[in-house]
């Protein structure tokens, strides 16, 4: 089912699960929430992040030398459940749940009382057997869409999405950026046409500026790779940073039913 944005816009909020170890992350996890995230992405550290830019990398280094495991993050989103009803999204490459399993995987996701996941590097041609097992448990999937996404794979994106869409408001790797790209309106408005879900918008935001810009035309943004570089930037003090970060990115923002 699609997730709770209960903000205009709303903010995602991700971070890199095991940097610098499982009780950090759960404390800035809890301080973002608190700090007005309405959705948190767990991020699984994976080898060979190819999506992602040099701050989500070297905090993925960081979180694998410590051994962190996908288990090791569902138990992490289990024990955020307990203290908060905010949506909670698996973000994933897709060969650790490869490793576990899909149905073994929805069952853990289940277990764990996330909303659902996104996997960054399955192709929604090659998901049936994920969406299959997702939706036995009753778990949201959420797909990317890029600018260079054809019109005809826009629409099997939306239709195998149920969370929400997280439309990439450029092609690279994830890192912030100081101007919105130009192709971001234009992507959501093609989507749009495919779909009721809520969008989200996400690589590269990292200013209240700039949410307040994805505000006037989608539902929400997401920020990963600036809270990342906090966490990164201010040992000893993440959880109060990165609450403080997110503080000032929905300072003024509305409470809104999201109308479209």
């Amino acid at each position: 089912m699609p997730l709770s944005f209960n903000h205009k816009p709303s903010l995602v909020a991700y971070l890199t699960c095991g940097d610098p170890d499982l009780a950090t992350s759960r404390d800035i996890a809890l301080a973002a929430i608190d700090a007005g995230a309405d959705v948190i992405e767990l991020g699984v550290p994976f080898s060979d992040p190819v999506a992602d830019g040099p701050v989500i990398q070297r905090a993925s280094e960081r979180a694998l030398r410590h051994g962190t495991s996908l288990l090791q993050v569902l138990a992490l989103a289990k024990e955020i459940r307990q203290r908060s009803q905010v949506g909670l999204i698996i973000f994933t490459y897709l060969n650790p749940i490869l490793r576990m399993g899909m149905a073994n995987f929805s069952a853990a996701a289940q277990d764990a009382c996330v909303d659902g996941a996104l996997i960054t590097d399955l192709p929604v041609e090659e998901s049936q057997e994920y969406l299959s097992e997702m939706e036995k448990r009753a778990l949201a999937t959420v797909f990317l869409a890029a600018p260079t996404t054809t019109d005809a794979r826009l629409k099997q994106i939306a239709r195998a999405s149920t969370g929400f869409v997280y439309a990439v408001s450029r092609t690279g790797v994830t890192g912030t950026r100081k101007q919105m790209p130009e192709d971001a309106p234009q992507l959501v408005g093609r989507l749009r046409r495919y779909t009721d879900l809520p969008v989200a918008v996400g690589f590269g935001i990292s200013t209240s500026a700039q949410i307040e810009a994805v505000g006037k035309f989608a539902d929400a943004a997401v920020v990963g790779s600036a809270i990342v570089e906090i966490v990164e930037r201010n040992p000893g003090k993440e959880a109060e940073s990165v609450a403080q970060f997110v503080e000032s990115l929905v300072v003024g923002r509305q409470s809104s039913a999201l109308p479209r």
